[in-house]
């Protein structure tokens, strides 16, 4: 008599238990079909992607700030008469000075409490692509304005920026990001890896997914890395064991079911990444600073400690700090987020040269968009900013050409835009700059450096033929 496949689960008691499958599809993307790029190297080199989110909106205007009187230019007096009279203005004297050769040797600043980003600065392993965000095509004061030119959709509206962000494109809606992208197109660089290439410890992130690519999501320190995938109903029990050689028999059985063999192959991942993963945590030379970003940071790190002991080559992680959108209570705020900010990222450098891949890693940020340079409010206490536009962004590495500004020329001739509402540089009246460099030439540049072909770079990022450079020239 021919069994059923209900018949067949439920005398042999092995349908997985909800509880279980949630267990696999949280960690685990479903698969779809994507070609994997051919020829795109041996992967004998390691290397590694990691993403540090801003979440919120990251105030870029005092971030990096003018510190010089050129007149020529936007200088410290440009930018202190918007913002002095509320509050906002960073005294000129507490700003960390950075000497930036693309602009002239001029003297720009770092927000006072990034002491150890300008010390990364110093270095050179720390650049900044500025004037950053979101676009559809190249667009100015005037195309802005007179919309002959489209527009990313949903502009200022942080869900919709946050995604465009991610995913490198802001002319349609789309569910795969661009780091889960690159990762589809570079899997054959990690054969017999026993992870995914892809890592986020900040949770479901768009960036993370692909079309083939199945991202792991895990908790960030102090979780053990033996503690982070474990398998609900799959351990070495006799039921255990059961269980699963009931469903590999059923899979060989019931070849038709689509459903089944996802089940079966995801099951299958997540043990296998679950075994790699049930060890000791290594040791870490550098002390992490234990909050948000640094123990995110600090589990990536152990992650890289393992990268041999784990046969993989490349490496994409996602990491975030919130609390950036800051309406109000900027000056405490800022000043506390872009301290953890700094203080974990030169704490992950550290480790990365500890552990001889200092070259090998690099640290890049993000945000949903920049801010206001109009103040909202008035009073140290109270006086915040609202969404606007383009952002400036952080790129740490061995592998980065530190100590200077990158990215496309704004109007002014310089890629530091000009500090003036309702300016050549503003969309409107209130300070909310056009970026000149799009989310794609700056993720561009990084998966190049990461690996990706040429000729796979518009299956990645599909709008990249819209602007000028595919490559901004910060990597070596």
């Amino acid at each position: 008599m021919t069994q059923s496949r209900r018949d067949f689960l439920r005398k042999t008691g092995c349908a997985l238990s909800m509880a279980a499958l949630a267990t696999q599809v949280e960690h685990f993307g479903l698969m779809s079909a994507l070609a994997q790029e051919t020829g795109a190297g041996d992967g004998g080199d390691y290397k590694a992607l990691v993403c540090i989110f801003m979440s919120g909106g990251n105030d870029g205007n005092n971030t990096v700030v003018p510190n010089h009187s050129d007149a020529s230019l936007s200088n410290y007096a440009t930018y202190s008469g918007v913002r002095t009279a509320s509050g906002l203005a960073i005294p000129q004297a507490s700003l960390l000075p950075i000497t930036v050769p693309r602009m002239g040797g001029l003297t720009y600043g770092l927000h006072p409490n990034l002491v150890e980003l300008q010390t990364l600065w110093n270095q050179q392993k720390l650049g900044i692509v500025t004037n950053v965000g979101t676009l559809v095509q190249p667009m100015t004061r005037t195309t802005y304005q007179n919309n002959s030119v489209p527009k990313p959709y949903q502009l200022f509206s942080h869900s919709d920026q946050v995604q465009q962000a991610q995913s490198a494109n802001a002319a349609t809606p789309t569910s795969s990001g661009w780091g889960g992208r690159t990762s589809d197109l570079l899997a054959g660089l990690n054969t017999g890896a026993q992870i995914p290439m892809i890592t986020s410890v900040a949770g479901t992130q768009l960036f993370t997914a692909g079309q083939v690519t199945k991202p792991l999501a895990v908790n960030p320190a102090p979780t053990a890395l033996n503690q982070l995938l474990t398998l609900t109903g799959y351990n070495t029990t006799a039921e255990s064991l059961a269980r699963r050689a009931a469903y590999d028999q059923l899979r060989t059985v019931d070849l038709s079911s689509n459903v089944v063999r996802a089940v079966h192959d995801i099951t299958q991942e997540a043990t296998i990444a679950s075994t790699a993963l049930n060890r000791p945590d290594p040791t870490l030379t550098t002390t992490f600073p234990n909050t948000s970003i640094g123990n995110q940071l600090r589990q990536v790190a152990k992650f890289l400690a393992i990268r041999n002991d784990i046969t993989i080559n490349r490496q994409i992680f996602f990491c975030s700090l919130g609390g950036f959108d800051t309406h109000t209570g900027e000056v405490a705020a800022h000043v506390t987020l872009l301290g953890q900010l700094s203080q974990a990222m030169k704490a992950f450098y550290d480790e990365t040269v500890a552990l001889s891949i200092a070259d090998k890693v690099t640290t890049f940020t993000l945000s949903d968009f920049g801010r206001t340079l109009l103040p909202s409010g008035v009073g140290a206490a109270t006086v915040g900013t609202d969404h606007a536009w383009a952002n400036h962004m952080f790129v740490m590495g061995g592998s980065v050409l530190g100590g200077n500004f990158y990215g496309m020329n704004t109007s002014n001739g310089t890629p530091y835009p000009t500090l003036q509402l309702s300016g050549p540089d503003d969309a409107d009246n209130r300070g909310r700059f056009i970026p000149t460099t799009a989310v794609e030439q700056y993720a561009a540049t990084l998966a190049t450096w990461y690996g990706l072909g040429a000729g796979s770079l518009s299956t990645v990022f599909p709008f990249l033929s819209n602007f000028g450079s595919n490559n901004l020239g910060f990597m070596t």
